[in-house]
């Protein structure tokens, strides 16, 4: 099949190209270059079809699906933004860059699209009261962050809550731009399929890492940011207390799971979405993460600060059975292993 891969420049979608091409696929990749996510020159492997245009453009987009059979759409812009003062580039990139692609997809016949979404669509993670069974807690108040109250109590008598596995039918919660273009792209591509009779599968990312993630970006991670400090000689800086709890899951496994959907398009229903979470199953803290990094890289150890930001959630972790049940997909990269690797693997600088 011939692949077109929006993004697919960047740290994930090129490592799906990667996979794609490894799979004996023809590959073509459009990618805009954003200065925010690109400093460097990308690396396209070799018979790889570049396409240098932003998803916005109608003519580049119709020109790039042609004779393409299937599309993988990573193209996004991503992390909070530094106020809401960026909701409109936000909204652009990834709004109506889906929009257009969706409407030239349409127009050229493809009906098979795997759609990069994310686990920030869901808000907070899934907690459980012992008075009052699972419950939605809401934002975290600021005079308890200050006083170091980092876990949402229950919203209802305010105990302490359990905090468990998303699944995929939990009812979303953005709570930022960002999150909120993500659950638009859902919906948009959900309207697609519905008039089209095409076939979407919607994979919400957790926390990816791996080789050749970029640093110093608004594109840098948690994992990225704390592997930058640690390559200057300085020692992760923690926020909070370092308990929140994220599924740390590696690139390699995040291209092998768009594979995986890729292939069980052909067994799903048409004029349907699809949502599969991709993560490790192997949730760790933050902290946990850090030492580990550190560890494997023999730099300082992690400093815990107690700072915060607001908008960050406390914890989000979540099944992933529902991919592994239906395509068979499994994530074979353990954290350990996968730490010691990107202690070692250079990143790149955008």
């Amino acid at each position: 099949m011939l692949i077109l891969v929006t993004g697919g420049a960047g740290f994930i979608g090129s490592h799906i190209v990667t996979a794609l091409a490894g799979a004996g696929h023809e590959v073509r990749v459009l990618d805009a270059l954003l200065p925010a996510a690109h400093r460097t020159a990308p690396e396209i492997p070799a018979g790889t079809d570049w396409r240098h245009a932003d998803v916005r453009d109608k003519e580049a987009v119709t020109d790039a699906l042609r004779g393409v059979d299937a599309v993988c759409h990573q193209a996004a812009m991503v992390g909070l933004g530094k106020d809401f003062a960026d909701a409109p580039d936000y909204v652009g990139c990834n709004d109506l860059g889906t929009a257009v692609l969706l409407a030239a997809t349409a127009a050229a016949g493809v009906r098979r699209l795997v759609l990069a979404s994310s686990m920030v669509v869901y808000g907070e993670g899934r907690y459980e009261c012992l008075r009052h069974g699972v419950v939605r807690p809401g934002p975290r108040k600021v005079a308890d962050l200050d006083a170091g109250g980092f876990e949402p109590p229950c919203p209802r008598c305010g105990e302490p809550l359990d905090a468990g596995l998303v699944d995929e039918d939990a009812p979303a919660d953005p709570r930022n731009v960002y999150a909120a273009t993500k659950l638009a792209q859902e919906h948009l591509a959900a309207a697609w399929a519905r008039a089209t009779g095409g076939r979407v599968a919607a994979l919400r990312y957790h926390n990816v890492y791996g080789p050749g993630m970029p640093r110093d970006t608004p594109y840098a991670g948690v994992a990225s940011l704390f592997r930058s400090a640690l390559s200057r000689g300085e020692a992760p800086r923690v926020f909070e207390d370092g308990g929140q709890r994220r599924d740390f899951v590696h690139v390699r496994d995040v291209a092998g799971a768009n594979l995986a959907a890729l292939d069980g398009l052909d067994g799903s229903p048409d004029g349907g979405l699809r949502a599969y979470n991709v993560g490790s199953g192997d949730p760790h803290t933050v902290g946990e993460m850090a030492a580990a990094l550190a560890e494997a890289y023999g730099g300082p150890a992690p400093v815990v600060t107690g700072e915060y930001r607001l908008g960050d959630v406390r914890h989000i972790t979540a099944s992933s059975r529902r991919l592994r049940d239906e395509s068979g997909w499994k994530p074979q990269v353990p954290f350990t292993e996968g730490m010691t690797e990107f202690a070692s693997a250079p990143l790149r600088a955008g």
